[in-house]
């Protein structure tokens, strides 16, 4: 299955909770009403993502398997490398894991955890 497409937010479990912790808590009023819009463009082994939620736009450009610089929620950029199992994609930044991965052909699920908490953001193809 392909990544490429664009998926807008249905639902998110934590968000508040998980935003305080990793310290970027101004980020929740501001965030908390909009509906992310995630863009994925998959080239082969390159991808291009980019999320929109409300007027703050994350773009982050890797290829599977080859570190990179990526740009993480609080705005630090940070060198990882995202690899690919099947329909999921994987990298840690900063004691962080990140997961992307469609559950079926409709649906992109985002999870971020850390020690002791997660957030989940489920987004539907658009």
């Amino acid at each position: 299955m392909s990544f490429s497409g664009k998926y807008q937010m249905e639902t998110h479990e934590n968000f508040e909770s998980f935003m305080e912790a990793i310290g970027v808590s101004e980020l929740i009023q501001e965030s908390k009403d909009f509906k992310s819009i995630s863009e994925i463009e998959e080239t082969g082994d390159h991808f291009k993502v980019t999320v929109t939620t409300g007027t703050k736009i994350l773009t982050n450009s890797f290829t599977i398997g080859q570190e990179t610089e990526l740009e993480t929620l609080t705005g630090e950029k940070v060198n990882s490398v995202v690899m690919r199992e099947g329909n999921k994609l994987t990298a840690f930044m900063n004691g962080t894991e990140y997961v992307t991965e469609l559950t079926d052909a409709d649906t992109l699920v985002n999870t971020l955890s850390m020690p002791g908490i997660s957030y989940k953001r489920t987004s539907k193809r658009m």
